[in-house]
């Protein structure tokens, strides 16, 4: 029998880049958000990413919903941080025409 409460540290940890990641694993905090936001279950999530711990997953999810407000203000943060990633490697790299230079690869070799 346990004679006093007693709490554990929550599974998450922030690697060298800012990101938030579930503890042992490359799982995102954000992914696990978005995946309890769109209804799924601890189990679910455990189930679509196996290498997370139910008990790090529903422990996560405990925290979000204790301190929704500072995380979502993370997600967030995260999102524009990944548009603006996004919008410099396509104004580095644009695609333009790409698909047809692709098709057109793809229809030389078969031809040889």
């Amino acid at each position: 029998m346990l004679s006093a409460p007693f709490s554990e540290p929550v599974p998450i940890t922030k690697d060298d880049s800012g990101m938030i990641r579930i503890n042992g694993t490359r799982v995102t905090l954000q992914t696990l958000v978005y995946a309890f936001r769109r209804g799924d279950s601890a189990e679910q999530i455990v189930e679509s990413y196996p290498v997370l711990r139910l008990a790090d997953v529903y422990m996560v999810i405990g925290y979000y919903m204790n301190h929704r407000d500072e995380v979502d203000n993370y997600v967030l943060e995260q999102e524009k941080l990944g548009e603006a990633i996004r919008s410099e490697n396509e104004r580095r790299f644009p695609n333009d025409g790409i698909r047809a230079k692709l098709l057109a690869r793809m229809e030389s070799k078969s031809l040889t």
